[in-house]
């Protein structure tokens, strides 16, 4: 049997994530779920507070040059990183309680749009899966606030909820550990067809196919 792109990819990646990053996760490609490596690298505490205000030492950072900080750390490594002319994609992670509006003040921007200056991705943690706060935010910062960036979701994240992640904007995922990338795939590729509107698709179906 032929191996399928998503099984290329789960061997490529491995079973866990390196120093550079790599782990494999569930992301939204060319509108299809798909099992792809992860390019981006979360900072340690240590390199999220460099000495002297600069940016981490180049030997610490992957070559991708696609990191994850605070927000706090976000304006700062962003105004270095324009004066350095640096090659240097930022991403932010913020818990799944936060207010859009916090987030604003906190990243130093007044909307996440296109040509705003917002970050590359925004990763929304889930502290239990129980906590359906996390919903309410990816959608605000699609439908209100048009980020229109990579919006992930990490933490107590399992399969049977990815749909609906998907449906409120989410098109990428990193399930909690212990759980199935397969599972998850298959549960992503199980409903092809919504009938209402929402932050992946705003047309109900009726328009779709028009």
């Amino acid at each position: 049997m032929a191996e399928s792109s998503n099984d290329k990819r789960l061997r490529l990646c491995g079973a866990g994530a390196s120093a550079e990053g790599g782990a494999s996760i569930l992301a939204i490609v060319d509108g299809a779920p798909a099992i792809v490596c992860d390019a981006w690298k979360q900072l340690t505490q240590d390199e999220a507070q460099p000495a002297a205000g600069k940016l981490p030492a180049t030997r610490k950072l992957p070559a991708a040059r696609k990191l994850i900080v605070t927000p706090a750390r976000f304006a700062e490594l962003a105004a270095q990183r324009e004066a350095a002319g640096a090659a240097l994609e930022l991403g932010v992670r913020v818990p799944g309680e936060t207010e859009p509006e916090a987030l604003l003040e906190a990243l130093g921007l007044e909307q996440l749009g296109e040509g705003s200056g917002a970050p590359t991705l925004i990763a929304i943690e889930v502290p239990k899966f129980t906590d359906g706060r996390h919903f309410s935010l990816a959608r605000l910062l699609r439908e209100r606030h048009g980020y229109r960036g990579e919006l992930r979701v990490v933490g107590d994240v399992t399969p049977d909820q990815l749909f609906y992640m998907r449906r409120c904007g989410y098109d990428s995922f990193v399930l909690r550990e212990g759980e199935s990338l397969a599972t998850g795939l298959r549960t992503l590729a199980a409903f092809s067809v919504a009938y209402q509107g929402a932050a992946d698709d705003a047309r109900p179906l009726y328009r779709r196919r028009a």
